[in-house]
């Protein structure tokens, strides 16, 4: 070493090892209340080990990846981290539910410029949250600190799941026929879709963060995590013949129930079946939204869907609200109309 060169270590560069070995203590615990049975090593190993021998005669797995979108920035904007997980989580094994699998293990990305310990436990926290909600193992995940990709405060996340179905008990719709209901099952908020428009409208009304929406502050009703309909909706596949599902996420009602129907068949909803939730309809008219766009961008208060024979729709809505789902009846499968196969009216 030159005597005109100060020595630098991996602090000075902006990354703490110290802050980053304090997190993977104070999140152990967490982690661990996640643990099912079949996880066969516990946290810090390079590789999450997972025994699936002996539960299924034809496994299929089925494996989903997402985020929360620009909802991190309004959770970063309120400094309030500790639901923010449970979104994360939400978004990724409600996907792998449609197919009829239960998640069986979770890994999560985390990325920031500086690592804050509190906040990352925080949302490690909420990952955790997420995971026993949905009966699925936390068993991995990467913390990375990386100066200069980040503003200071911000971070970014990212989520993996697999889960496994039985290959006889895969839910596919290739079944569904004209007639079919489909029965819609309340959301909690908009989940963690269309926050770039929510955060537009917002800040064009001034950033309202107190004001009352149905009862809750504005901030409270934007942040409400993803509701996560795991074990509810397994239990009732275990005793009901359900004949597709949707998770509605992206793209809304109106692009995603089409998503498992055949292409020679349709869907028509009736907007009727069901009230607007408070929050929506404030941003629908302080963003003054067109109603199609509405439709298009976000849940509009149905976060997941079930699709049944037009005979069991009474008793499926039954068994939903046994289970703690409020649901109802919203549409139903038609015979496609040319090259338009959605119709809300």
């Amino acid at each position: 070493m030159t005597a005109d060169k100060q020595a630098l270590t991996y602090r000075d560069a902006g990354v703490d090892i110290d802050a980053g070995n304090e997190v993977v203590e104070r999140i152990k615990p967490l982690v661990a209340r996640t643990f099912r049975k079949e996880v066969m090593a516990g946290l810090g190993g390079f590789g999450a080990l997972f025994e699936l021998a002996g539960r299924y005669k034809e496994p299929v797995l089925v494996s989903g990846t997402d985020g929360v979108g620009t909802k991190l920035k309004l959770a970063q904007t309120l400094d309030r981290h500790d639901t923010i997980g449970i979104d994360l989580v939400g978004m990724c094994v409600n996907d792998v539910l449609v197919q009829g699998a239960e998640p069986l293990f979770f890994l999560d990305y985390f990325a920031t410029g500086k690592l804050h310990v509190d906040t990352t436990v925080a949302v490690v926290g909420g990952i955790a949250k997420g995971c026993e909600l949905a009966g699925c193992a936390l068993i991995g995940g990467e913390t990375a600190e990386m100066p200069d990709m980040y503003p200071p405060g911000e971070y970014d996340l990212a989520g993996f799941t697999v889960g496994a179905v039985e290959k006889s008990r895969l839910v596919s719709g290739d079944s569904l026929v004209a007639g079919d209901a489909i029965i819609g099952i309340d959301s909690s908020g908009a989940h963690s879709n269309g926050y770039s428009l929510i955060r537009r409208i917002v800040a064009r009304a001034g950033n309202p963060f107190d004001l009352d929406v149905g009862g809750v502050k504005l901030a409270d009703a934007l942040l409400a995590p993803t509701t996560i309909y795991v074990k509810p909706i397994l239990e009732l596949l275990a005793a009901h013949p359900i004949k597709g599902m949707a998770h509605i996420t992206g793209g809304g009602l109106k692009e995603n129930i089409i998503r498992v129907v055949p292409e020679a068949l349709g869907i028509a909803l009736d907007a009727k079946s069901w009230t607007l939730p408070p929050l929506f309809d404030w941003l629908m008219r302080e963003g003054a939204v067109p109603q199609d766009e509405m439709w298009r961008t976000f849940n509009c208060g149905i976060g997941y869907t079930v699709i049944v024979a037009r005979d069991d729709a009474e008793s499926t809505i039954a068994a939903l609200a046994a289970l703690g789902l409020a649901s109802r009846q919203i549409g139903e499968i038609v015979a496609a109309s040319g090259d338009e196969r959605v119709s809300i009216a």
